[in-house]
């Protein structure tokens, strides 16, 4: 049994619980640094051209849904 009471068990601490906005906030400053660093990843129209055409395709193999 847990000791906190009256939770539903969802935490309210960490990068999830926040709002959209500063999830957002935050990872930009991210991209930025490592963009900065030089150790960003930047797509090649090759690259950009096959993720696009991947597009909603699942991304697992051998993943059965809950039908």
């Amino acid at each position: 049994m847990s000791s906190q009471k009256g939770q539903s068990g969802t935490s309210k601490r960490g990068f999830a619980s926040m709002d959209p906005a500063k999830q957002r906030e935050i990872a930009s400053k991210g991209g930025r640094a490592a963009h900065e660093k030089g150790t960003a990843h930047e797509f090649t129209p090759e690259e950009a051209a096959a993720a696009g055409r991947k597009g909603g395709q699942a991304s697992g193999r051998g993943r059965s849904s809950n039908k």
